[in-house]
C-alpha cells in the first residue's frame, strides 16, 4: 500500500513540477470514506507557505452541481416541474426572442442547450450585486443556434436557477446553500464571497503563468451577482463531503441531504456535447455529455461525472465513478489550469487499476504545441498590420460613454496624449494599431502590461456626419463584434456661458426655443417634437441626446447669434431673434 502511495506521489509532484503551478489539493473518496487527501506546492508562492487538505480555493463552476441540485430539491419540497418555462417563476427574464419566451424549459437551462452563447464578458467586465438587473441583459444576448440544436456553456442560465430557488423559497441562494449544504455536510469553512474567503487563515492565493514560465499573483475576482454559476470557496476535505453525497444516494452520515429520486436522475445525460470521441489518441474516452451540472462520459470503459471550474487564479475539477463507488477533488492555485484534469486522471488510472497513460508527457506535449501555435498567432497578427497608418479623427474625438444593453458603460478618457478605457472593475491603455482599430493592454497597479492579455480589439465606427459613433468589440465567438454607442462626454459649462444661448430662434417660419432646464443643461423645443436635451461636446458645439448622428453648433460669426442643425441630411441654421 505504501509503495502505491509513493508511486502516485511521484506522479503528482512531477505534475506539479511539469505545469509550473504553485500548488494544489487533491481528496479521494471511496463509499463514505475520504482514502486520500493531501495537499501540493504552495498556497503562498511568495512565502512558500504550503498548501494542505484544508487550504481554501475558489471553486469556479464546480459550484453549479450546487445550484442544480437546489432545483432537485425544489421539485420535490415544492412541486416544481423542470418541464415547465423558467419564465413561469421569474417575470424579469426576456429573452431576445419569441422562440426562447415561448419554448424554453427549465431542463433546457440546466443542460446548456438554448442555443444562447455564453455572453461572460457581460458579468466579467460589467459586474453587479444586483441578480434582477444582471438576469435582464439577457434581453439583449443574441443567440447564434435553435433550442436544443446544440450544446453551448452559459452561465447566465445557472444565475436564472438560482433565482428560480429564490423565488420558492423566498430566501437568497447564498442563505440556501449555507442552509442546505453547507450545515449539514459539516462544511463549515466552505463560504460564497471573497470577503468572507479572506476572512480565514488557511486561504490560498491564486496565480497566473505568464509565457508558460513565471508565476504572477492575480486579484481574487469578486463575481458578485453571477455567483449561482460559481462563487463557492472550499477545501477538498470539506468537497469530498459532497462527493459522498452523490456516491451514497443522496445522504451523508445517514442523513439525506439531496432526494435519492434526484440523485439517480442527475447522474444520466441530457446533451451531448460535441463529437462522439474527442480525441482519437484516447478512443476509450467517449459520448462526452452533459446532464445536471455534470459532464458524463466514459473514461476508459469507467462511466464518470466530473465539472471543472475556473475563475482568476484558480482552477478545480470534482469527479465521481458512480459504479465504482469513487470520487475525486483537484483544487489548484494556477489560473485555467489543466493541474485538476491531469492529476483527476492521474489518480483515477492507480485506484480504479487501469492502464495508465504518462500524463505528464502528454502535457508537456500539448505545451509545446501550444507554444508554437501562440508564436504563429503573434507572427500572423503582427503581419496583418498595416504600418504608417494613423486614426482618421484626433484622440479627443474618441472619448465618451460607451453602452450596449446587454452588457453595460464604460468611458474612453483621453489622457498624457493617450486613450484609456475604464470598466467598472478593469482599466485598459488603448494602443493605435492600424486605421480606426485600437489594442487593449490591461492596466494593474498603475502599469500598462505590455504583454497585452486581452482577446478583442477596439474597432471605432463613423456616423454620416463623419463623427465617431460606436466601437465595435468582439466579445462573442459565434456572433459579429457587438456594438457599443457612444455619447459624447459632456464638458462642464457655467449657467453663464450657457445663458448666451438662451433665446427663439426662427427656421423656415417655425421658431425654435433653447432655454436652461432644471438639469442645468440646454433645452431645445422644436413645434410638434419631443424636448431635446443639448450636451456641451466642444466649443459652442452640443450633441443631441438620444440622437446619434445630429448636433447642434451656436455661432455668431456674423455678428448675431445662429444654431446651426447638423444632420445627416444636411445643415439646416436658425436665426436668433
Amino acid at each position: 500500500q505504501n509503495t502505491k502511495v509513493a508511486q502516485i506521489e511521484s506522479t503528482l509532484n512531477d505534475i506539479l513540477e511539469s505545469t509550473k503551478a504553485a500548488g494544489y489539493a487533491v481528496a479521494v473518496v471511496k463509499g463514505d470514506k475520504v482514502i486520500y487527501a493531501k495537499g501540493f506546492g504552495y498556497k503562498d508562492y511568495e512565502n512558500k507557505k504550503k498548501v494542505d487538505a484544508n487550504t481554501l480555493f475558489a471553486i469556479g463552476s464546480t459550484s453549479k452541481a450546487f445550484t442544480t441540485a437546489l432545483l432537485g430539491i425544489m421539485r420535490e419540497e415544492k412541486g416544481l416541474d423542470f418541464e415547465e418555462n423558467p419564465r413561469t417563476y421569474l417575470p424579469q427574464l426576456d429573452f431576445y426572442n419569441e422562440e426562447l419566451n415561448n419554448n424554453l424549459t427549465i431542463k433546457d437551462i440546466i443542460s446548456h442547450r438554448t442555443g444562447l452563447p455564453r455572453h461572460d464578458m457581460s458579468w466579467y467586465l460589467f459586474p453587479t450585486e444586483d441578480k434582477d438587473s444582471l438576469l435582464r441583459r439577457v434581453k439583449h444576448h443574441e443567440p447564434f443556434a435553435s433550442i436544443r440544436e446544440t450544446w453551448y456553456y452559459n452561465n447566465f442560465m445557472y444565475l436564472a436557477q438560482g433565482l428560480i430557488t429564490e423565488q420558492l423559497t423566498g430566501k437568497s441562494w447564498e442563505d440556501n446553500v449555507r442552509e442546505r449544504y453547507f450545515k449539514p455536510l459539516d462544511m463549515k469553512r466552505s463560504n460564497l464571497t471573497i470577503a468572507e474567503l479572506q476572512e480565514d487563515k488557511n486561504i490560498s492565493i491564486g496565480y497566473d503563468l505568464i509565457d508558460f514560465e513565471t508565476i504572477k499573483p492575480m486579484t481574487y475576482f469578486n463575481i458578485a451577482a453571477i455567483s449561482p454559476a460559481g462563487s463557492i470557496n472550499s477545501s477538498v476535505n470539506e468537497m469530498a463531503n459532497w462527493l459522498k453525497v452523490w456516491l451514497n444516494e443522496g445522504k451523508y452520515n445517514g442523513k439525506q441531504v439531496l432526494p435519492a429520486a434526484y440523485v439517480k436522475e442527475a447522474v444520466n445525460p441530457l446533451m451531448l456535447v460535441g463529437n462522439g470521441i474527442a480525441d482519437p489518441a484516447f478512443p476509450g474516452q467517449h459520448l462526452k455529455s452533459y446532464g445536471y451540472a455534470w459532464f458524463t462520459s466514459s473514461y476508459k470503459g469507467h462511466y464518470r461525472l466530473e465539472h471543472g471550474g475556473n475563475i482568476d487564479g484558480f482552477s478545480a475539477n470534482v469527479c465521481f465513478f458512480p459504479t465504482d463507488d469513487i470520487g475525486i477533488v483537484v483544487l489548484a492555485n494556477q489560473n485555467g489550469s489543466a493541474v485538476p484534469t491531469l492529476v483527476r486522471n492521474a489518480i483515477a488510472d492507480h485506484v480504479l487499476g487501469l492502464e495508465k497513460t504518462d500524463w505528464v508527457e502528454y502535457w508537456d506535449m500539448k505545451v509545446a504545441a501550444r507554444k508554437l501555435s501562440a508564436s504563429t498567432a503573434k507572427a500572423k497578427e503582427e503581419g496583418g498590420r498595416v504600418k504608417g497608418t494613423q486614426p482618421s479623427h484626433s484622440l479627443l474625438e474618441y472619448t465618451g460613454k460607451y453602452n450596449h444593453p446587454g452588457y453595460g458603460d464604460f468611458t474612453i478618457t483621453l489622457k498624457n496624449d493617450s486613450l484609456w478605457a475604464q470598466f467598472p472593475v478593469l482599466k485598459m491603455y488603448l494602443g493605435h494599431w492600424h486605421y480606426d482599430i485600437f489594442k487593449p493592454y490591461i492596466v494593474e497597479d498603475g502599469k500598462v502590461d505590455s504583454t497585452g492579455g486581452v482577446s478583442f480589439n477596439f474597432n471605432f465606427k463613423a456616423n454620416d456626419l463623419g463623427d465617431i459613433e460606436l466601437v465595435h468589440l468582439k466579445l462573442e465567438p459565434t456572433l459579429d463584434a457587438l456594438p457599443f454607442d457612444r455619447t459624447p462626454l459632456a464638458l462642464e459649462v457655467d449657467n453663464e456661458s450657457l445663458g448666451q444661448f438662451v433665446g427663439e430662434y426662427l427656421l423656415s417660419g417655425a421658431t425654435l426655443k433653447v432655454h436652461l432646464g432644471d438639469d442645468e443643461n440646454l433645452k431645445l423645443n422644436v413645434p410638434q417634437q419631443p424636448e431635446y436635451t443639448l450636451l456641451p461636446v466642444k466649443k459652442n458645439e452640443f450633441s443631441i441626446k438620444g440622437l446619434s448622428g445630429y448636433k447642434a453648433k451656436f455661432s455668431d460669426a456674423s455678428g448675431e447669434m445662429e444654431l446651426n442643425l447638423i444632420q445627416p441630411n444636411g445643415t439646416f441654421t436658425a436665426k436668433k431673434k
